[in-house]
C-alpha cells in the first residue's frame, strides 16, 4: 500500500518488522500507521516483512511508531536504506524472533520459523499441542469425575483467550475495537459465562489451529520469492590480469569481467565475452530446456552454466540485477491492490462491526421483548459472533492474488501490482509493437541496392550515418559492413528525426537513411526504383534509402523474422476471445506482410503519438494491453489499460510496464491473459465458499441447529479451505482455453 504524498520535513525511514508476513498483518499495520499524523508514503511487504514510510518526528516521535508496532505484536528493526531492508529480508525470511517480548499485542500474527523447522517446534505450535492436551484430558476426566473436567475446560478455555485478549484489547486502544480476536474472546469468554465451558475450550483450540494453518500457508505463499533471493551465488571469480580471484558477488562493478566454470552460477547480469556454454536459466525465467549462449549474448545472475567456461562481463550491479528487480517487483505488487481486494477491504469495515450488532441484538431482544429465554438466545448470539469472524472473506482475495503472482514469477511472467494481475485477464485488444516484440529484434540486411553508387558504397556510407545508433535497424547495417569487412568512415553531427530518419555529416556531406515515404515527400524516385522498394515491402521487408538533400544513393532492405511462437501465440488469444493488432512504425505493404504472416490485424507508419491516438480509439471497446520493448513505446505502455514489456527491452519500458515477459515469448502474453482469468476465478470461488458458508450457519444457528464448536469448525474449516483453494496456483502451469467469439469494435486495419 502508498499512502499519502509526501510531507514537508520528514525523512525516509525502513524497517524490517519481525512477524508481519501475512496479508492480515499487513492490513493492521498499515491501518495503525496511516492514522499517525506526519506519516505518509507508507509502503509494506508481506514477503520482505518490511514497513517503508515517510514520518515527520515533530507530529509523531519514531518512539511512538516502534511503540505502536511493538503493540500489535510486531518486532521492529530500523534499517538504514531500502537496499538493506530487501538484503536483510531476504537473507533472513525465516528467522525464528521468538526470544522477543511481545507485550501487549494486538495483531494477527504469525511465527516465522527457521527454513526448515517443524511447526510444532514454534510457539504457536506448542500453544495448539497444550492447549489439545488440556482439552483432551478435560474429555478424559469427564468420564472419571464430571467436576474436574470443568476446571479443565476452563484451563484451556483461559490458556488460549488469554493472549487473544489482549491482542484485542491492545487492538482497541489503537483504533480497531472490532478485530477477529475480539469476536473470539467475546465468543470463548461467553461460553464460559453461561456455563459451556466445553465449547468455549473447542472455540479457542480450533481458532488456534487456524492462526497457525494460516501462518504455515503464508510461508508457503512467500517462499517461492524468498527462495529467488539465495539463486544467485556469494561469491565470484573476478578476472585479474592471467588469472581469477574470488571476491564477494556483491562487490562487482559494471564493466568487470568474471570467470564461470560448468556447474557454477552466474553471478550477475552480464554480456559473454569468451566463451559457448548452455546455460540452465529455469531458476530465474522458468525456460525448462538450457539455452546455447556465446560471444555477444547476455546471461542472467542466478543461472546454471552446465558445460563450458565462459568469461562475462558484467552490466549491472547486484542491486539492479534481474533477481534483484524481480524482488522489487514482487515488493511493488503487494502495493498495488486488485479492485476486489480494495472491496473486501472497505467492506470487511463495515461487516465485522455489523456482525458484533447482530449478535447483540439475537442475543437481548428476544429475552428482552419478547419473553424468552435468555440461555438459549445468549448462546445463538455468541454462536454468530464466531459464524461472522471474517477471516476466511479476509483472505480470499491477497492469498490467492499473492499466489498468482509466486507462479507466474516462476515461468519468468513478472506482475507489478494485484490491480494488474485482476485487469490482464480482462482486456478485450492485446496491441503488439513489432520490431523485437512479434520480430526476435535482430534483423538483418537481406539487399542493397545502389542508385548511381556502387552496393559496397550505400553500404559504407549507411553505416557510416548509423554509427552508434542502438536502433535494430541500424545494428543490422553496421553487422552486415563487418561481415563484408566494408569500413566506415566516421560521421559528425549524428542525429535521429523522430518517425522520419536519421542524418549525419559524412565526409563533409549531410547524409540521410529515411523511410521511403519521407524521401518520396523530399525527392523524386525513379519508377524502377519504386518498383524495387515495392517488391521488397512486399516481401515484408524493411526497406530504407540513403540519400542526401537533392539524390537518392541507394537503398537497404532489412528483415526481422517473426518470433517462433509468435502465430501460435496471436491463434490462441483468438480462441481466448481476444482481438490481436500489431502497430508499428513501419511502412504499411511490409506490415501488411508480417501481420498476414502471423494472422493479426495491423495499423502501419505509425509515429509514437499516433500509437497513443490508436490506444485511446481501442480502450472504447474496452480493455487494451500493449505489448512493447522499446523507448519509443514507453508512453503507449502507459496509456494502455496494461502495459506489458519484454523482457529484453530497455529499462525505460520495463519501468512503465506493469508486466514484464522474462522469456521474451509472444506466447506468454496468452498465458498472462490465463493466469489472470484463473486467479480471479480463484477468488470468485474463495468469496463464494466464504459468504455461502456463513450464510447457512447464519440459518441454521438461528433455527437452533449449530452449536459453538460447529460454527468456529466451520470458520477455521473456511479459512483453511479458501487457502488451500489460493495456494492451488503456486502450481499453475497454463491450461487449456476455451473457444471464445472474438469481439468486435477493433478500427479498420490498414495505414494510418
Amino acid at each position: 500500500m502508498d499512502s499519502s504524498s509526501p510531507i514537508s520535513g520528514a525523512a525516509p525511514l525502513v524497517y524490517f518488522v519481525d512477524g508481519m508476513d501475512c496479508a492480515t498483518c499487513v492490513q493492521k499495520v498499515e491501518q495503525m500507521v496511516n492514522r499517525l499524523p506526519g506519516t505518509a508514503g507508507v509502503k509494506t511487504s508481506f514477503a520482505k516483512q518490511t514497513l517503508k514510510l515517510e514520518l515527520d518526528e515533530t507530529q509523531t516521535p519514531r518512539a511512538t511508531l516502534e511503540k505502536n508496532l511493538k503493540a500489535l505484536g510486531y518486532t521492529p528493526s530500523v534499517l538504514e536504506t531500502a537496499q538493506s531492508a530487501q538484503s536483510r529480508a531476504a537473507q533472513q525470511p525465516h528467522e525464528n524472533h521468538s526470544g522477543h517480548d511481545h507485550e501487549d499485542q494486538a495483531g494477527h500474527v504469525h511465527e516465522v520459523l527457521s527454513a526448515g523447522t517443524p511447526w510444532y517446534a514454534g510457539k504457536q505450535g506448542k500453544l495448539v499441542i497444550f492447549s489439545g492436551v488440556l482439552l483432551a484430558l478435560a474429555w478424559g476426566f469427564g468420564f472419571i469425575e464430571p467436576g474436574l473436567s470443568v476446571y479443565g475446560y476452563v484451563a484451556a478455555t483461559i490458556l488460549g483467550v488469554w493472549p487473544l485478549a489482549k491482542q484485542a484489547w491492545a487492538s482497541a486502544r489503537l483504533g480497531d475495537p472490532f478485530s477477529i480476536n475480539m469476536l473470539v474472546s467475546l465468543a470463548a469468554i461467553g461460553a464460559v459465562a453461561i456455563g459451556q465451558a466445553a465449547e468455549g475450550a473447542v472455540v479457542v483450540f480450533f481458532f488456534a489451529i487456524g492462526e497457525l494453518l494460516e501462518g504455515v500457508a503464508a510461508g508457503r505463499a512467500r517462499a517461492g520469492i524468498q527462495a529467488l533471493a539465495a539463486l544467485a551465488p556469494k561469491t565470484a571469480l573476478l578476472v585479474e590480469g592471467n588469472g581469477t580471484r574470488e571476491v564477494p558477488a556483491d562487490s562487482l562493478q559494471i564493466g568487470q569481467t568474471v570467470q564461470v566454470r560448468p556447474g557454477g552460477r552466474v553471478p550477475a547480469d552480464g554480456t559473454i565475452t569468451a566463451g559457448t556454454s548452455s546455460l540452465d536459466d529455469s531458476p530465474v525465467t522458468g525456460e525448462s530446456m538450457p539455452v546455447t549462449k556465446t560471444v555477444g549474448d547476455s546471461v542472467f545472475a542466478g543461472s546454471i552454466n552446465t558445460d563450458g567456461v565462459l568469461s562475462i562481463q558484467v552490466d549491472k550491479e547486484a542491486s539492479d540485477n534481474t533477481i534483484a528487480r524481480i524482488i522489487e517487483l514482487v515488493e511493488e505488487a503487494e502495493g498495488s491492490k486488485a479492485a476486489t481486494a480494495r472491496f473486501i477491504d472497505r467492506f470487511s469495515r463495515y461487516y465485522t462491526p455489523g456482525v458484533v450488532v447482530v449478535s447483540a441484538l439475537v442475543a437481548v431482544v428476544p429475552p428482552l421483548f419478547l419473553g424468552a429465554t435468555w440461555e438459549p438466545w445468549l448462546y445463538k448470539g455468541i454462536t454468530l459472533l464466531l459464524i461472522g469472524c471474517p477471516c476466511a472473506l479476509v483472505l480470499s482475495v491477497p492469498a490467492a492474488i499473492t499466489s498468482g503472482i509466486s507462479a507466474g514469477t516462476r515461468r519468468g511472467l513478472l506482475i507489478k501490482g494485484g490491480a494488474a494481475l485482476e485487469t490482464i485477464g480482462t482486456v478485450k485488444t492485446v496491441a503488439f509493437d513489432k520490431t523485437g516484440t512479434l520480430t526476435a529484434g535482430k534483423p538483418r540486411v537481406t539487399d542493397v541496392v545502389g542508385a548511381g553508387v556502387s552496393e559496397s558504397e550505400v553500404l559504407r556510407l549507411a553505416a557510416a550515418v548509423e554509427a552508434g545508433s542502438s536502433h535494430p535497424l541500424a545494428q543490422a547495417i553496421a553487422k552486415e559492413a563487418a561481415r563484408l569487412n566494408v569500413t566506415a568512415p566516421a560521421a559528425q553531427d549524428a542525429k535521429a528525426i523522430a518517425g522520419r530518419g536519421v542524418t549525419a555529416t559524412v565526409e563533409g556531406r549531410a547524409l540521410f537513411i529515411s523511410s521511403p515515404q519521407h524521401a518520396a515527400s523530399t525527392l523524386n524516385v525513379a519508377p524502377d526504383l519504386q518498383d524495387r522498394l515495392t517488391a521488397l515491402e512486399e516481401a515484408g521487408k524493411t526497406a530504407v534509402v540513403l540519400h542526401s538533400a537533392d539524390e537518392i544513393l541507394g537503398v537497404l532492405a532489412i528483415r526481422d523474422e517473426p518470433r517462433a511462437d509468435a502465430r501460435a501465440a496471436i491463434a490462441r488469444l483468438k480462441a481466448m476471445g481476444v482481438n490481436t493488432v500489431m502497430l508499428t512504425g513501419d511502412n504499411a505493404r511490409t506490415g501488411r506482410a508480417i501481420a498476414a504472416e502471423l494472422g493479426l490485424d495491423v495499423q502501419a507508419e505509425l509515429l509514437p503519438e499516433d500509437k497513443l491516438r490508436l490506444i485511446a480509439e481501442l480502450k472504447k471497446h474496452g480493455g487494451v494491453a500493449m505489448v512493447g520493448d522499446g523507448i519509443n513505446d514507453a508512453p503507449a505502455l502507459a496509456q494502455a489499460d496494461v502495459g506489458i514489456a519484454m523482457g529484453g527491452g530497455t529499462d525505460v519500458a520495463l519501468e512503465t510496464a506493469d508486466a514484464a515477459l522474462l522469456r521474451e515469448r509472444v506466447g506468454d502474453v496468452a498465458d498472462l491473459v490465463q493466469l489472470s482469468r484463473d486467479t480471479m476465478s480463484n477468488i470468485k470461488w474463495n468469496i463464494a465458499f466464504a459468504l455461502g458458508l456463513k450464510a447457512i450457519f447464519l440459518v441454521t444457528t438461528l433455527l437452533g441447529y449449530t452449536n459453538l464448536w460447529m460454527a468456529i469448525l466451520a470458520d477455521t474449516g473456511a479459512t483453511a479451505i479458501v487457502t488451500a483453494n489460493a495456494l492451488r496456483l503456486l502450481g499453475w502451469n497454463g491450461g487449456s482455453v476455451k473457444k471464445a467469439p472474438a469481439p468486435s469494435g477493433l478500427p479498420a486495419s490498414g495505414s494510418v
